[in-house]
């Protein structure tokens, strides 16, 4: 029921991006927190409603917490309580077009040093996916089925926001971030930007004393959009769209 209820009709929708003074830009670098910048994207870049919201990725719901969008909640950990409790690479009975936008945030730190083992994430990251040796050490593999979904479970022109982080493992860099944007425009979305986010927090734990690569503290939010074009469109009451 709370499914059906979030995903309702909503009132027209306008873009809200530009002030009373003209253009309201929004940086490629931010150095504010997540829930933040989800909501300055929220109102940059949808040409049409954003609600509801599939976060298919929903843990304990830090991007929303203060938040009064409405938000499904997606995991495939039931210790989250999310009223859909699914693997996002297949959102059995969620019906095409029926979100705005889709938040995606999955598991970034893959196993470190020289550890040759299976990697899981059950207890660490609450995804019960593998990142080991034959997986190359990182998650890219994971994109694409749930990629196709998110396409699927998308309006028009809807919105694909995703959190991804490069990592650096036994030595070499990973570049999942490019390997997903390839990916989505595999999937038929296009991409639209690239938004660095960086992290406020120490970058590295004292005990390490040598090093190198540089210390991560950024990662990647990647803006996708469910059309053919990047350009936002006003949907016209007869049916029709003008690029804005």
């Amino acid at each position: 029921m709370l499914f059906q209820t979030a995903v309702a009709e909503h009132a027209e929708f306008l873009p809200t991006n530009e002030s009373s003074s003209g253009y309201a830009p929004l940086s490629s670098v931010w150095e504010g927190n997540d829930g933040d910048l989800i909501e300055a994207m929220l109102e940059f870049y949808p040409s049409i409603d954003p609600e509801p919201i599939l976060d298919s990725t929903y843990n304990a719901g830090r991007f929303w917490r203060g938040s009064k969008r409405k938000v499904v909640s997606m995991d495939i950990d039931p210790r989250h309580e999310p009223m859909l409790l699914r693997d996002n690479r297949n959102m059995h009975s969620v019906p095409d077009n029926s979100f705005g936008v889709v938040v995606f945030d999955p598991p970034h730190v893959g196993p470190q040093g020289r550890d040759k083992s299976v990697k899981r994430f059950d207890v660490d990251f609450g995804a019960t996916i593998e990142c080991g040796k034959e997986q190359d050490w990182n998650l890219s593999y994971y994109y694409p089925e749930f990629l196709n979904e998110a396409k699927r479970v998308l309006k028009p022109d809807g919105l694909l926001l995703a959190k991804i982080t490069d990592q650096v493992n036994n030595h070499r860099s990973k570049w999942p971030h490019v390997d997903f944007m390839i990916m989505a425009e595999e999937a038929g979305f296009i991409v639209c930007d690239l938004i660095v986010k960086i992290r406020k927090g120490p970058m590295m734990s004292p005990k390490w004393k040598t090093a190198h690569h540089a210390r991560k503290r950024h990662c990647f939010w990647i803006i996708c959009r469910n059309s053919d074009e990047c350009e936002r469109k006003l949907i016209l009451s007869n049916g029709n769209s003008r690029t804005l």
